[in-house]
């Protein structure tokens, strides 16, 4: 159907947030997407943090972002924004780099007080780089992520439920923006 990168902006090789993703990839490949996981903590801090644009990780980004039809951006939430990392990231990006992309904005946090990071700190971002369409985001707690023996990941029935929800409407939206609306046939 569509191709699909997700990316991680946790700094933390342990994140709820990575593991999380990485679950949700599995239900948009379930849906016959073709997932590409970025994992923003693997690309040289050097890079990131030096702005340097022509660095081969900064660049390969680029050029992962320019191929997918959708993104699914997740993240933790600090200091009531996204991560640091993916700031870093996004700056370096081309300036229109989602254009004519579907986008899905995730967050996760260990308090309902940080909820709105997602529409106040992220979503004008997203916005300002030329979103075709955000659909509604997604906040989760860390306490309904749980991390299992062996890495598999449960979430708690009311976010899971929430977040089936949310990955289908994104789903949905990149499979209309892929493949243009459906016309009925003349009867």
């Amino acid at each position: 159907m569509a191709t699909v990168l997700s990316v991680s902006g946790s700094p933390s090789v342990s994140s709820r947030t990575h593991r999380l993703l990485r679950h949700l990839d599995d239900r948009l490949t379930a849906q016959g997407h073709d997932v590409i996981p970025l994992d923003v903590r693997t690309i040289p801090a050097d890079a990131l943090l030096g702005a340097d644009f022509r660095h081969p990780a900064i660049a390969e980004a680029a050029a992962l972002v320019a191929r997918a039809d959708g993104l699914v951006v997740g993240t933790p939430v600090y200091k009531a924004s996204y991560s640091g990392v993916l700031k870093a990231l996004l700056d370096l990006l081309p300036q229109y780099a989602l254009t004519g992309k579907t986008v899905l904005p995730l967050a996760t946090g260990g308090s309902t007080a940080h909820v709105l990071a997602i529409d106040y700190a992220l979503r004008p971002v997203l916005n300002s780089m030329g979103a075709a369409h955000i659909v509604q985001g997604w906040f989760t707690l860390d306490r309904d992520i749980s991390v299992q023996e062996g890495g598999a990941v449960t979430v708690a029935e009311g976010a899971a439920e929430a977040l089936a929800q949310v990955v289908d409407q994104f789903s949905a939206a990149l499979g209309a923006r892929v493949h243009g609306p459906v016309l009925a046939a003349a009867g």
